[in-house]
């Protein structure tokens, strides 16, 4: 239980920082830059929910077809580039982003090699739970966005017009943006069962407050829903509620198992 006998001065530990500082970004640099390199299939993942081929379409049409509903009414969206350099920097933004998730896990691991001797083993056990199910909730809320969320928004918001003689013109910087922007936000909301555990053991929330407000729970949870896709018909807005209300009842059960049972 006690901590690790390290000893140093601060600048002992500043240098120690800067050095873990330094090779987490020569990692994304690195990684970045292999990205880069592979536009063609980089490009390929990110820009195929924008045809009417992509995976989820099919599978929805094909889940509609059995159960005697009409398929979904897809379209392929064109997109237009606005800008001189535009797709240029779009590609090395780009770049940086994956290189930026794929150098996560080094990122983590050498910020927990930092601050682990200063913590106490139990503390340290907790924190590497704590790093690792954050870092695969966030990437299980990206493919949730990018199989789910995000096609089926495009896909409205791409056909949806106010009238017959306006066009939608959808450049590249406004897919890319759309895109990042909805896949952080499904993975801070993937973030939900993590973030219990946490005021859970903080002893401020506990699993029968949860139960006891679980309407209400469901009602904020449609109305994420709703915010997050925009969309008119309430098959969509159900397959993005549930596996949201699927998190919340996790994150109960999580609560429910960090309780000492009363005596």
């Amino acid at each position: 239980m006690s901590r690790d006998k390290t000893e140093g001065s601060f600048w002992d530990h500043l240098d120690i920082l800067r050095t873990a500082i330094i090779k987490i970004i020569a990692v994304w640099v690195i990684l970045s830059l292999i990205a880069f390199l592979f536009k063609q299939e980089v490009f390929d993942f990110i820009l195929a929910p924008k045809t009417d081929s992509f995976i989820t379409y099919r599978i929805i049409d094909s889940i509609c077809s059995r159960f005697g509903f009409n398929p979904l009414a897809l379209i392929n969206i064109e997109l237009i580039n606005t800008g001189l350099a535009q797709q240029f920097v779009i590609h090395v933004q780009t770049a940086m982003c994956v290189g930026l998730i794929l150098t996560a896990p080094y990122a983590l691991y050498e910020i927990f090699k930092f601050i682990s001797p200063g913590l106490y083993s139990s503390e340290r056990r907790y924190t590497l739970r704590i790093i690792v199910s954050s870092y695969i909730m966030f990437l299980i809320g990206l493919d949730l966005s990018y199989f789910l969320i995000f096609p089926m928004t495009f896909q409205f918001l791409g056909a949806y017009q106010v009238a017959d003689d306006v066009v939608n013109l959808i450049s590249l910087d406004s897919y890319m943006a759309t895109m990042i922007i909805m896949s952080l936000c499904m993975g801070v909301v993937c973030e939900l069962p993590v973030l219990a555990w946490l005021l859970a053991k903080m002893g401020l929330i506990n699993s029968s407050v949860m139960t006891r407000y679980r309407k209400h729970a469901i009602v904020i949870i449609l109305i994420v829903a709703a915010v997050i896709t925009p969309t008119s018909d309430i098959f969509t807005l159900l397959m993005v509620s549930v596996p949201i209300w699927i998190l919340y009842e996790m994150s109960v059960l999580i609560v429910s198992s960090t309780q000492k049972p009363s005596r």
